[in-house]
């Protein structure tokens, strides 16, 4: 598992995190790359454009990420997603993708169906009916049944 902070790309290189998340009103990604180091994870909030999203990927980005999906309370949300960007990013692109934003177990699967390969997920955790522990044994659930769905179907790059 990652421990990738949002936002502020010193502090993740200082604590020795794993990797940033920057938006596009943060620090740029490269100059996010270059204060992490090579190796650290950089990912790069797209919010509903194809532009930015392919932008980041150019760029080196390790991953891109989309939303709000969902209405939030966590982050005042900038755009609106629609799950078919998901669909249109895996079916083309390499680079991994982010769905974020008001995303719970109840309605996190159609993201992972339409090709999300990681959830940002804040609210849908810690304030899960049953714990925090057993709502990302529900997401990871919910990811493992839709591999084994798909299984035999056209596999993702």
């Amino acid at each position: 598992m990652a421990l990738i902070l949002n936002d502020d790309p010193a502090l993740a290189a200082e604590l020795d995190c794993d990797g940033v998340h920057v938006g596009q009103e943060d620090t740029p990604y490269a100059e996010a790359r270059q204060i992490v180091g090579p190796d650290a994870i950089v990912g790069v909030t797209c919010h509903n454009s194809r532009h930015l999203a392919m932008s980041a990927a150019e760029q080196g980005a390790d991953y891109v990420a989309f939303g709000a999906f969902f209405p939030t309370h966590t982050k005042q949300a900038k755009t609106q997603a629609d799950i078919e960007l998901l669909s249109w990013w895996a079916e083309l692109m390499e680079v991994p993708v982010v769905a974020i934003g008001g995303i719970t177990v109840e309605n996190c699967r159609p993201l992972v169906e339409a090709g999300a390969d990681f959830l940002a997920v804040v609210g849908g955790v810690w304030n899960h009916k049953d714990g925090p522990a057993a709502a990302v044994s529900a997401f990871n659930r919910i990811f493992d049944e839709v591999e084994a769905a798909q299984k035999g179907g056209k596999t993702r790059k």
